[in-house]
């Protein structure tokens, strides 16, 4: 009897990209009822194999079999008539519409005169949010939402076209913790039905609990497929970085001399988060905002950056009163901000990699009205050398690069500004572990150089390698002002760092849980 055919075959796929090779000869195949994982640094060529077989790119060289049949025209749409179906990780919604217009986009429901049925599309959108046991309006407005409701909209979208294919592109970037947990439990439920799902993430953890193989490429070529049985966590480190490494746990985090008082804010309010927030920022110093989805992280760093003003309280920069009512303000008191939604706040896409990277100095750059294009091309080239941005040139537009490298070209933008006070909203949202410690590393740096920097990451490992203290928060609230050393367990200096890292990050976990039962029980 022969064996079923695989869901997914690509065979010696290439692809250049002006002249950098981005796939080169790579074997890939996904079994049906499999969740495979597709690991990778960034330029690794992930998101390009995938964009591939979804039709967006046309490969160079290479044949696609998708359920054993040859997929010989390369177009979205055509993707989608073999039946795979991919959440990006770069959101592809559309502001303007509600939730259940985005999930239904080009395939809407019609009434009985053929006009499009917005009602039928809510009934089946609430049916699917239904299944994957979470509360997101299909009435929305997509503008209005939050970024883990745009993402669980976006995995909606993916899932709703029944598809015996399923890519997820980082979907748990922008989720709380309970909601990758009912991801986890629907995607055992398609696989049980013989659904193939491709599960792309950075977070080793994840990997770990729900695939069941992974590929790992490096520099545009096949490394390794294999059960996940034989992948320790640190042999798919080793084999995504090209070295042996314990991820984050191997960061030194050093110790910076703690200067003046950089920022304070005394009981801050936003219009609707945050609420009566209080803190103090150093010179070199690295505090950390700890929290789940919803807890006011974000919005505590819209309210600082100016984006959205403050409606209470004080804040001062070097001793001094400042009012900060838009992002000039901000700007103009030292104070930047890296936002987390890199594709539609931090980078003009279609522009070099210059241009991105000048945006935020490009007056001091200008003479007369023109820029001085030396001085911006030596400032680029001295930040991609400094952030170790992978692209062909300064020339090349941003979307050419990868989403980490992305990220980098944000990061390096406001670096170029010199600013005192940084602010970080998921600087690493996106990127594989090795540039993860690059950034963390450079953090370290800028601390040690005299910056205060806020940080904010769902992933707390990260937190616990960056900062020096940490504000737990929830409902817009701060619960606890922690020192670093304070998560530590006093009996386990002799532990491995690696389990040093995991038991000082379960016990932030308890503190963020705890914040969370204290802001219930106040609502209560």
């Amino acid at each position: 009897m022969n064996a079923p055919a695989a869901a997914v075959r690509m065979t010696g796929i290439s692809k250049a990209f002006g002249g950098v090779r981005a796939l080169d000869g790579v074997d890939f195949e996904v079994l049906p009822g499999e969740v495979h994982a597709l690991l990778g640094g960034n330029g690794a060529g992930k998101s390009t194999i995938l964009k591939i077989l979804n039709g967006v790119h046309c490969p160079d060289q290479g044949t696609i079999e998708v359920g054993g049949v040859p997929l010989t025209v390369h177009t979205p749409e055509a993707s989608r008539a073999a039946g795979i179906a991919m959440n990006y990780q770069e959101m592809s919604l559309i502001p303007t519409l509600t939730v259940a217009q985005n999930i239904f986009l080009t395939r809407e429901s019609r009434d009985g005169m053929g006009l499009i049925d917005d009602r039928q599309a809510e009934r089946r959108a609430a049916d699917i949010f239904a299944l994957l046991d979470v509360a997101v309006d299909p009435k929305a407005i997509i503008d209005d939402l939050g970024a883990g409701q745009k993402q669980l909209t976006e995995i909606a979208k993916a899932i709703s076209q029944d598809a015996r294919v399923l890519v997820l592109d980082e979907p748990s970037t922008a989720l709380a913790v309970s909601d990758v947990e009912r991801l986890f439990v629907f995607l055992r439920k398609l696989k049980a039905r013989g659904v193939a799902i491709i599960y792309v993430s950075h977070r080793m953890d994840e990997i770990a609990r729900i695939a069941d193989r992974a590929t790992i490429l490096r520099d545009g070529r096949h490394v390794i497929t294999a059960p996940l049985a034989e992948l320790p966590i640190d042999t798919m480190i080793e084999h995504i970085v090209g070295k042996r490494s314990k991820g984050l746990s191997d960061v030194e985090r050093g110790t910076s001399l703690r200067g003046d008082v950089l920022l304070q804010l005394d009981r801050v309010s936003g219009a609707h988060k945050p609420a009566d927030v209080s803190l103090t920022l150093h010179r070199g110093e690295v505090l950390g905002l700890a929290g789940l989805l919803g807890s006011g992280r974000s919005a505590l760093a819209r309210v600082i950056a100016g984006i959205e003003p403050a409606t209470s309280g004080a804040i001062s920069v070097k001793g001094a009163p400042v009012t900060v009512r838009n992002p000039g303000d901000a700007i103009a008191a030292g104070i930047a901000l890296v936002p987390e939604a890199r594709a539609t706040q931090g980078i003009i896409p279609a522009h070099s990699v210059a241009s991105n990277m000048v945006l935020a100095v490009i007056d001091r750059l200008s003479k007369r009205g023109l820029v001085d294009a030396s001085a911006a091309n030596d400032l680029t080239d001295s930040q991609i050398r400094r952030l170790q941005i992978k692209t062909a040139s300064r020339d090349h537009a941003v979307s050419t690069l990868s989403g980490g490298n992305q990220q980098k070209v944000v990061i390096g933008k406001w670096l170029a500004a010199d600013p005192d006070i940084l602010i970080l909203d998921e600087p690493t949202a996106g990127i594989d572990i090795g540039s993860k410690s690059e950034i963390i590393r450079l953090v370290r740096e800028l601390a040690g150089a005299g910056k205060g920097i806020i940080m904010i990451s769902s992933e707390l490992s990260e937190l616990l390698t960056a900062c020096d203290r940490i504000l737990v928060l929830a409902d817009g609230r701060v619960h606890q002002d922690l020192p670093r050393e304070a998560l530590d367990d006093p009996a386990a200096t002799d532990a491995d760092p690696a389990h040093r890292l995991q038991a000082a990050e379960q016990r932030l976990q308890i503190e963020i849980q705890k914040a969370l039962a204290a802001q219930e029980a106040l609502h209560g």
